[in-house]
């Protein structure tokens, strides 16, 4: 049974830093495609945040490039996502997740096989 276990969450000052991590049972990461989305409060989920492939390359989309950074260990747990320069609009549940099929576009939820429950990122003074 696979399991995606996200932490690191929680209030942080706009400006600031956090850092997520995924942890995984049941699954060999260095074999799957990982990403993070985030659902904002009252709004759908959005697409893909970023994604990392077996191969070690990566995506980001826009709203957060040059300011998220996705890394992983093939070897061991867990993924991470380095939040920097933090903004109240990235005020959401971030949720892990992990696709068995590898893919150069891994944008939309329905790409992806496992989710974690999410952990919230608040970001206020």
């Amino acid at each position: 049974q696979v399991q995606l276990v996200e932490s690191g969450g929680g209030l942080v000052q706009p400006g600031g830093s956090l850092r997520l991590s995924c942890k995984a049972s049941g699954l060999i990461l260095g074999k799957n495609v990982m990403a993070w989305f985030r659902q904002p409060p009252g709004k759908k989920r959005e697409g893909a945040l970023c994604f990392s492939r077996p191969d070690g390359s990566t995506y980001y989309t826009a709203a957060v490039r040059g300011r998220f950074t996705i890394s992983r260990d093939n070897a061991e747990n867990p993924v991470y996502l380095e939040m920097n320069r933090l903004e109240p609009e990235d005020t959401a549940v971030y949720s892990c997740t992990a696709a068995i099929a590898d893919g150069l576009l891994k944008l939309f939820e329905s790409d992806y096989d496992y989710w974690g429950q999410g952990t919230q990122v608040t970001v206020s003074s």
